[in-house]
């Protein structure tokens, strides 16, 4: 396993960079038996330590997970119980997709708009977009549409921590979504089922 510890605003020392090696290595072995690499970023912000995981345990299969707390090491320990309780709940399908291989994958697009802006930047807004309705784009960057059932996407944006997530449904080859609804529950958009009807 590859591991990178990072600190954001804080120095990471030796005995915490080792307590996380140790936590990480006997949780991932126990459900993969090797992760290709994992980045854990621990930062401070007022008087809260945050620690991030994200894991890339095989192919199209990655994990993150968060926790906050008063103390470096409790913030790691709690997001690494995040992380080992997500891969204890989707172990069984995280074995049937891995043994699958995963399916071809859809290339696309992935746009980052920015929110509102102010008035000073409408000008150059306007000369970059040459219209006045289009929003901003500050990042571009290449990313995949995977082909999954709407089980296995679900699983992959608990697993991911995303609040939605577009995929390729494997029954019919149409594009969909999922994402988180306020009430907690997972909404699920499928236009071909509209087609169909």
């Amino acid at each position: 396993m590859q591991l990178s510890v990072k600190g954001k605003q804080l120095d990471v020392g030796d005995a915490l960079r080792t307590h996380i090696e140790e936590n990480l290595s006997s949780t991932l072995d126990k459900y993969f038996g090797d992760a290709i690499d994992v980045n854990v970023t621990l930062s401070r912000n007022a008087y809260l330590y945050r620690a991030t995981i994200v894991a890339h345990v095989g192919k199209n299969i990655r994990l993150e997970a968060n926790g906050e707390a008063g103390e470096p090491y409790p913030a790691f320990d709690l997001a690494a119980e995040r992380l080992s309780k997500r891969l204890r709940r989707h172990k069984r399908k995280l074995r049937d997709d891995h043994a699958e291989g995963g399916k071809e994958a859809t290339h696309a697009q992935h746009y980052i708009l920015s929110g509102e802006h102010d008035e000073d930047q409408d000008d150059a807004v306007d000369a970059v977009n040459n219209d006045d309705n289009s929003p901003l784009i500050v990042a571009e960057m290449p990313t995949e549409i995977p082909t999954l059932t709407a089980g296995l996407a679900v699983m992959r944006m608990d697993l991911e921590d995303l609040p939605a997530m577009m995929f390729r449904n494997s029954k019919h080859g149409g594009l969909n979504m999922i994402y988180r609804r306020s009430d907690g529950n997972i909404g699920w958009v499928d236009p071909t089922k509209s087609q169909r009807n």
